[in-house]
């Protein structure tokens, strides 16, 4: 693990959790599975602490535990899954994309809360919605559970693993720690429930406390609240299944970009029907035949079998090969290519590099160095001599370029010595392109800079702290003022309180932080194209 990747899933844990789930998963990062007693040590914090910060990681999927054959349980960080965390505002954007607003805030609850039963998520999604709308009108507990089949048989959420019911009901004495699982089969299945209710608003202050006493005389006369009718089954967010769909768009802009609106019609419609069939890490999607396709084609697209069947084989003659045939049963069976070899990573929709790359070596190397890299990618290897004559810059400047992007890995040198004694007179030179110690590089480079860009929010933060406190009392005394209904003249005076150039301070802050989440985006959208390049490429035989 680099020490950037360390750094970015410190803050990262600190600014979700705050500092005692922090300093606990730092020290797991950093020297790996270790027991309770050595990370009480390790972090100094007491071991109630260390267990409850264990428990949120835990229930967050942060975290995983593992007993060893002497009984002693450790437990190991998922770097992996604490990156992830900078890609929650994508997946809430995605499933409100597809989903609506129920679906928005169902993957929401989920993440915020690692896992939920359903009929908890439902009833507090219900809630939320219900108090975003107008007085009078409520959100139906069917509305909002309806979403979550459509979420779960899409596969973007799933059952969490259990405890399996034979290990309940052996009379062996349990183990230090749970072994739980789930069958694949049973990963996607929604308990029959009858969810019956609307969501509610929040109660006022008396309402409240006579709620809390309801509550505690239940408490003291047994607790005979209700059990859930879905105790024990709980739900997460499938990560991998929105990486998939962002694969399948990236997909389909490459193809729009390469051919047309019609050809990414079709492969989009391909992609589609093998969403939910396609297993995770599969290089290609189930076959599917033109009959098939031709069948499931949106009803917009009014375009023959025969016009059908020249753009699949359009699709799968391109040097690219998005599509590929796998047959001829059917009208012809088709597969869609998902992984991302270096042809795919660093041409859609053209044959040079990722612009990402571009850009970096257009702001650090300028435009010569970018014209050098293009022409190793074309050329595959070259000398210094046919560098400086290819890209007709001369030999001085070449010189110099192709040192300092060699410096930065960008280039590499490979030596080809005509004799066994390697003489550098008798020895070929010859420059070419790492991708993968590249988009190493460029990954390395995009979790630096995310890290930079938490750290100056949250300095920006700080700076205006004392600021952001007295916006925050005065939105609390105008609400509490509008709910007693005050008159409009008080409520102007109440605004007063912060002057106008306190005010112009807070548009800049507000600004600038909004400037910084937009920037964390685009360089996550980044990562996640090297790091798919990356998995794709190292689990290619």
């Amino acid at each position: 693990m680099t020490q950037a990747e360390l750094r970015l899933c410190s803050l990262l844990l600190q600014e979700h959790f705050g500092e005692i789930v922090e300093k606990v998963g730092n020290s797991l990062l950093r020297t790996g599975p270790r027991p309770l007693r050595l990370l009480v040590g390790d972090t100094g914090l007491l071991p109630d602490q260390v267990k409850k910060a264990l428990c949120v990681l835990i229930q967050h999927n942060l975290v995983r535990y593992e007993v060893q054959p002497r009984g002693s349980v450790e437990y190991e960080a998922r770097s992996e899954r604490i990156l992830r965390i900078l890609r929650y505002p994508r997946y809430i954007y995605t499933a409100k994309t597809l989903y609506g607003d129920p679906g928005e805030l169902l993957v929401e609850e989920l993440l915020l809360h690692g896992h939920l039963p359903m009929s908890c998520a439902v009833a507090r999604v219900a809630d939320r919605l219900t108090e975003t709308m107008e007085d009078g009108k409520t959100m139906d507990y069917t509305e909002v559970s309806n979403t979550f089949v459509r979420l779960a048989d899409t596969h973007f959420i799933q059952r969490c693993p259990v405890v399996p019911e034979s290990s309940q009901s052996t009379k062996a004495p349990p183990p230090p720690a749970p072994a739980l699982a789930i069958a694949e089969k049973d990963m996607y299945i929604v308990p029959q429930l009858s969810l019956v209710g609307k969501g509610k608003r929040r109660h006022s202050c008396n309402e409240e406390e006579e709620g809390e006493h309801k509550a505690k005389r239940q408490k003291q006369e047994g607790g005979r609240s209700e059990t859930p009718p879905d105790d024990g089954i709980y739900w997460q967010v499938n990560l991998e299944r929105f990486h998939q769909h962002f694969r399948d768009q990236a997909l389909v802009s490459a193809v729009a970009s390469r051919m047309d609106q019609t050809s990414s019609e079709v492969v989009r419609t391909m992609l589609r029907m093998s969403e939910v069939t396609t297993a995770s890490g599969a290089s290609h999607t189930q076959p599917l035949s033109s009959n098939e396709i031709f069948r499931s084609l949106p009803a917009g697209y009014n375009i023959g079998k025969q016009v059908l069947d020249q753009y699949l084989a359009l699709l799968a003659d391109d040097p690219l090969e998005f599509v590929g045939k796998s047959g001829d049963s059917g009208g012809g069976t088709y597969t869609v290519k998902v992984t991302w070899g270096p042809g795919a990573f660093w041409a859609p929709p053209s044959p040079f590099p990722h612009p990402s790359l571009i850009l970096l070596l257009l702001h650090r190397f300028g435009s010569r160095c970018a014209r050098i890299f293009r022409l190793l990618l074309r050329k595959k290897h070259l000398e210094q001599k046919q560098v400086e004559d290819f890209a007709m810059i001369p030999a001085k400047e070449a010189k110099d370029m192709l040192y300092r992007m060699l410096s930065e890995n960008l280039v590499s040198l490979q030596e080809i010595p005509k004799t066994p004694d390697h003489a550098p007179s008798r020895t070929f030179y010859l420059y070419t392109v790492n991708v993968m110690a590249a988009a190493r590089m460029l990954l390395h480079r995009c979790y630096k800079s995310v890290a930079n860009l938490m750290e100056r929010r949250q300095h920006e933060m700080q700076e205006n702290k004392r600021l952001l406190d007295k916006s925050q009392r005065v939105e609390a005394i105008l609400a509490s003022m509008q709910a007693t209904g005050a008159e409009a003249a008080q409520l102007h005076e109440v605004e007063e309180m912060i002057t106008g150039p306190e005010r112009q301070q807070l548009e800049t802050l507000k600004r600038n932080v909004n400037k910084i989440d937009a920037s964390e985006n685009q360089v996550d959208e980044t990562i996640f194209v090297l790091e798919s390049f990356i998995e794709s490429t190292t689990k290619r035989p």
